[in-house]
């Protein structure tokens, strides 16, 4: 018993012990707890916060945390305290109307946001003369199309009611609300002519300086994006947001470009749109392909083969149209 015992404690005295099991000798000790370094913290991405006001006078506020045009409407809403609906578009850097300052799919992390609310509705009435209006319809990507642009000398241009950022509501009293721009611009290019329509508009509410302003309709080489060659925040209609370097000069360029066809072809302006079909244009062997490939996406447009043979010559040989 009294030998027994003493390998007990031989074992004990020479063999460590960890929670009740014996170690080899010569074996490593495990660390403790305390030794292991503590993981590093996940890289935090520092939150993207927008500072925004009423173009026609307000507070500041600051809004974030959203992804799309609507969500930043119902954000700006939220700030202020009224309906995401009454919001007829933004503007970057102005309150003023200004159809080269659009807020559209980018963004700058510096830019100022100006939300334009409802104001007045107006009704005109007009007859079709020619098969152009003279109209360049947009819209806000939230159910909302606008007039960005009236051509000078133009039958509309002739009513002097009608402005440069006037919200499109309805057609002989068929609401277009929920309509994109496109489909507005087809109503309208459909219209008989010699026969007299309605146009009820709603048009942004104006702060005291801008009463009686009627937008010039030049157009200007940066129309419709404001960048300042740092990253912007890229919303898109499907999909998170993105943060992403500003486009390159020749990606702005070839943007101006086919912006410039789509009013040519369609009677629309949509930097947005532009911009995807250029990054769709450059990664297309051909214009064969640049069809089929707007086609899966962008199908309901219904573009023209003519129109997307100068979109992909626009962005892949642009030097075949300087003379």
């Amino acid at each position: 018993m009294r030998r027994a015992g003493r390998r007990g404690r031989q074992v004990q005295e020479g063999s460590p012990m960890e929670n009740g099991v014996g170690q080899e000798p010569g074996t490593p000790e495990l660390p403790s707890a305390k030794d292991i370094p503590a993981p590093r913290p996940p890289r935090v991405r520092p939150r993207l916060v927008f500072h925004t006001q009423l173009a026609h006078g307000s507070p500041t506020g600051r809004i974030e945390g959203f992804t799309n045009v609507k969500e930043l409407y119902a954000k700006i809403a939220e700030v202020f305290g009224i309906s995401p609906t009454e919001i007829l578009f933004c503007t970057l850097n102005t309150h003023k109307v200004d159809m080269q300052k659009l807020l559209g799919g980018q963004i700058g992390l510096e830019d100022f946001i100006f939300a334009h609310v409802r104001g007045e509705t107006k009704e005109v009435e007009v007859t079709k003369t020619e098969d152009a209006l003279g109209l360049t319809i947009t819209d806000n990507g939230a159910g909302y199309a606008f007039i960005k642009r009236i051509k000078e000398g133009s039958i509309i241009n002739r009513i002097r009611t009608v402005c440069v950022g006037d919200s499109i509501e309805a057609i002989n009293d068929h609401t277009i609300v929920g309509c994109r721009h496109y489909e507005v611009a087809r109503m309208l290019r459909e219209l008989p002519r010699a026969q007299p329509f309605t146009l009820r508009l709603v048009q942004p509410k104006k702060a005291f300086d801008m009463i009686g302003q009627r937008t010039r309709s030049s157009k200007s080489p940066g129309e419709g994006r404001v960048t300042s060659g740092k990253e912007t925040l890229r919303l898109r209609a499907q999909g998170p947001a993105t943060l992403e370097e500003g486009p390159s000069p020749f990606e702005e360029e070839a943007a101006r470009r086919v912006d410039d066809l789509l009013e040519s072809y369609m009677g629309i302006r949509d930097s947005e749109l532009a911009s995807t079909m250029v990054e769709a244009a450059k990664e297309s062997p051909g214009a064969a392909q640049l069809a089929r490939g707007l086609d899966s996406v962008l199908g309901e447009f219904a573009f023209p083969q003519e129109f997307v043979a100068e979109v992909w010559a626009a962005v892949c040989h642009p030097e075949a149209g300087q003379e």
